[in-house]
């Protein structure tokens, strides 16, 4: 039986030597959850900071927490750490450091968003322009966020279909062992009963290897109807 293939771990940017790791669904769902959370939290952070530019009390505070939580989550996304693979595929490589340069872009708005809240507390003559600059920031880097998102959504589905593809041949092979396993238990009751007196205990392995192969195949049915939905 072939050792079911894993999707494995690509190393983060930075890192030389690191150690590739199978992604759960698990940890799919935390990727997609942070992207996500990236992706609310720049626009929260904008919210406040304009309100905060117009004197609303607690506003800066709220856009802070919002920038910290932005940040937290571009950096567990694009580092490895614990469970987190950081990029772990060429597409994500593309989408942050190719073409579309998430991460340069991401890193400038949080930096930006730093210069526009501390401008707004110290009540500086460049706050709204820089109030500005952010804002007109927002709608391009939702583009970048919503592109990183889908690669993230698209490798969580592929990894599904992965996984249910390895599923079917796993069950197959299960499915075929149990056959055989079958005909050895009818050709023992076959032996048991020829053997008179002598093969009663043999009779009695032979039936409860029938009885195994009885559950193992309902089990496959089971899993089989699960890996097709």
């Amino acid at each position: 039986m072939s050792s079911p293939a894993v999707i494995e771990a690509m190393p983060e940017q930075a890192s030389s030597t690191p150690e590739a790791a199978p992604l759960s669904g698990e940890v799919f769902g935390a990727l997609i959850n942070l992207s996500g959370r990236r992706r609310f939290t720049s626009q929260r952070l904008v919210l406040y900071a304009v309100l905060a530019a117009q004197g609303q009390a607690g506003a800066c505070a709220t856009a802070r927490e919002a920038l910290a939580l932005f940040r937290s989550a571009h950096s567990a996304l694009l580092k490895r750490s614990g469970d987190l693979p950081g990029v772990f595929c060429p597409e994500l490589e593309e989408v942050y450091f190719g073409r579309s340069g998430g991460d340069a872009r991401i890193t400038a708005f949080a930096e930006l968003a730093q210069r526009t809240l501390n401008a707004i507390e110290d009540r500086l003559k460049s706050a709204p322009t820089l109030l500005a600059e952010l804002v007109q920031e927002t709608t391009p880097l939702l583009a970048v966020l919503n592109e990183i998102t889908a690669v993230y959504e698209a490798q969580s589905k592929k990894h599904a279909q992965l996984m249910r593809h390895q599923l079917r041949g796993i069950m197959t092979d299960i499915e075929t062992i149990a056959r055989e396993a079958k005909m050895v238990a009818f050709n023992a009751r076959i032996v048991a009963a020829r053997s008179g007196q002598a093969g009663k205990e043999f009779s009695v392995v032979a039936g409860v290897l029938s009885s195994i192969t009885g559950e193992i195949d309902e089990l496959v049915k089971q899993a089989l109807s699960g890996a097709a939905t």
